[in-house]
């Protein structure tokens, strides 16, 4: 199993959605680490962990476009599938971040 702790390996006070919003923007977290991390685990044959726990909070906007572009770049019931996120101080964050990898693009 792959692990990525957001708090620990990217930041403690995750942005908004995109690099024009500001720093840590969920679409900086995508391109830094969590795109990377699910291609290794994909090689690989394992999971990827992403620990949310031990942050400032979220915004829906950070984890709807880190996750949307990882079910976009990967298919999204594969994505859904190899993922586990572990939310404990805040579990509604996991259903948050279900809906964004299966977010239909808007265009």
């Amino acid at each position: 199993m792959i692990v990525i702790d957001i708090p620990r390996d990217f930041t403690r006070t995750p942005g908004w959605r995109t690099y024009d919003d500001g720093p840590y923007s969920g679409q900086e977290f995508f391109d830094k680490l969590l795109k990377d991390g699910f291609a290794n685990a994909k090689k690989e044959g394992v999971k990827l962990k992403v620990i949310l726990d031990g942050s400032d909070g979220y915004t829906t906007s950070f984890l709807n476009e880190a996750f949307r572009l990882l079910g976009k770049e990967f298919g999204k019931d594969f994505v859904w599938d190899n993922l586990i996120i572990v939310s404990n101080e805040v579990p509604k964050y996991i259903e948050r971040i279900k809906k964004g990898v299966y977010e239909l693009e808007k265009k």
